[in-house]
């Protein structure tokens, strides 16, 4: 399983560590990934998702999951993820 956030794209960053005498060592930084249950108001059953706490933010912040995946763009999605925007999107177009 790969260490990348589902919903923002987020992976392993590369580094150094310096210490106090300045000597550089090679660090890889990891993503504080979660798994998650979303609920999904349109599509009426929860997700489970491996995303970031930053994404679990973000997701509150927008409203939900379904307000969260309508504005995200699609290239930063994971395929799952990218699936459950086209459900979302064709729910709401059914409903409207």
């Amino acid at each position: 399983m790969s260490r990348r956030c589902e919903l923002t794209g987020k992976g392993v960053q590369v580094g150094h560590r310096v210490s106090h005498s300045n000597i550089k060592t090679k660090h890889r930084f990891l993503p504080n990934l979660q798994n998650i249950s979303f609920a999904s108001e349109a599509l009426g059953q929860t997700v489970s998702l491996r995303v970031s706490t930053q994404a679990l933010r973000s997701v509150d912040h927008n409203g939900g999951l379904d307000a969260f995946l309508l504005k995200a763009n699609a290239e930063v999605l994971s395929t799952k993820a990218r699936q459950l925007k086209t459900a979302i999107a064709k729910k709401r177009a059914e409903a409207a």
